[in-house]
């Protein structure tokens, strides 16, 4: 997993099922230029990991395994004896924090540690701590890892937007734009560029979003932009 780039991926099939995957969650969550939900792009970095690890089989993937399932564990009174399950979110929060330092010490500079990174930029997001979200965006995102610095780029862009700093936004999501992955499409990250501008240039992201509005061969991408277009402002 040291080099999850498109001409690396185990089959033409894997990078379609990522990327449907991606148009999937794209059309069916609202893309919040608020840095505090950050968090909700988490899914599209599972559905990658996930279908990377049923091609895969090695300790470094078992541990991203048991990392994802910590994030994906309930709160509360276990259901059964079978699903991983914490008394209080703290714990639980503790316990996903643990897990993806420990991957980070282990694998820095692989894929895993650019997959910690994100997780720990969005948990980070998520508490309130921008400043800590943003240092573990920009450590994934000048990873060099191209699949998941790609989607280290938008949240960290999606941050700037949401603390004001639109044109660091801009140029990120332009920087993604211009070398779209299998996780992050030309389109998607356009979809997430108007979000961005919608506030103060609502014209603008109305004249980008428009042609993405009308894709009938992408459904999630066309639903994505439709939704986006309905909240800027009149």
């Amino acid at each position: 997993m040291d080099r999850l780039t498109r001409k690396e991926l185990k089959s033409d099939r894997f990078a379609l099922e990522v990327q449907h995957s991606v148009e999937y969650v794209t059309g069916h969550r609202r893309q919040l230029i608020r840095w505090g939900s950050i968090g909700g792009a988490v899914i599209v970095v599972a559905v990658a990991v996930y279908l990377y690890i049923s091609h895969s089989n090695s300790v470094r993937e078992a541990d991203l395994t048991a990392a994802l399932n910590i994030e994906n564990a309930n709160v509360g009174p276990a259901p059964n004896e079978f699903m991983l399950t914490y008394a209080t979110q703290a714990e639980k929060d503790k316990a996903a924090d643990k897990a993806w330092t420990e991957i980070l010490a282990k694998y820095s500079g692989s894929d895993a540690g650019a997959i910690a990174q994100y997780y720990l930029g969005t948990r980070a997001a998520d508490s309130g701590n921008a400043t800590e979200a943003e240092k573990r965006f920009k450590e994934a995102a000048d990873s060099g890892k191209s699949d998941y610095a790609s989607l280290a780029k938008v949240a960290l862009a999606q941050l700037y937007a949401g603390t004001g700093r639109v044109p660091d936004a801009e140029k990120l999501l332009h920087q993604v734009m211009d070398h779209p992955t299998a996780l992050v499409s030309k389109d998607e990250a356009t979809i997430v560029l108007a979000r961005a501008i919608g506030p103060t240039n609502p014209k603008e992201a109305r004249k980008i979003l428009q042609p993405l509005a009308g894709k009938q061969d992408h459904p999630g991408v066309s639903q994505a932009a439709i939704s986006a277009m309905s909240d800027l402002p009149q």
